[in-house]
């Protein structure tokens, strides 16, 4: 269940959030969402301890499609990049 939140930010932070958001082609009520969510993650120090700081500073910025095999995907990229 979503639930409406007002917050009080910026006008400067704002204009910036929407623009990064428009361009990854996201909401900004969804990018807050997922940094929320895992900030308030339980086990966040057990995964941060696993990744770099580039892997941690991008967790959570991509949404793979729910029909993606991950597999194939790196198996063609691997022949294409090697065959």
């Amino acid at each position: 269940m979503n639930t409406k939140l007002t917050l009080t930010i910026e006008q400067k932070v704002i204009k910036k959030a929407k623009e990064y958001a428009k361009d990854k082609n996201r909401s900004l009520s969804d990018i807050i969402e997922n940094y929320l969510k895992t900030l308030t993650k339980k086990d966040q120090a057990e995964d941060s301890e696993k990744l770099n700081p580039i892997v941690k500073s991008l967790k959570g910025s991509f949404k793979m499609p729910k029909d993606m095999d991950y597999k194939e995907e790196l198996r063609n990229r691997l022949e294409e990049k090697y065959l």
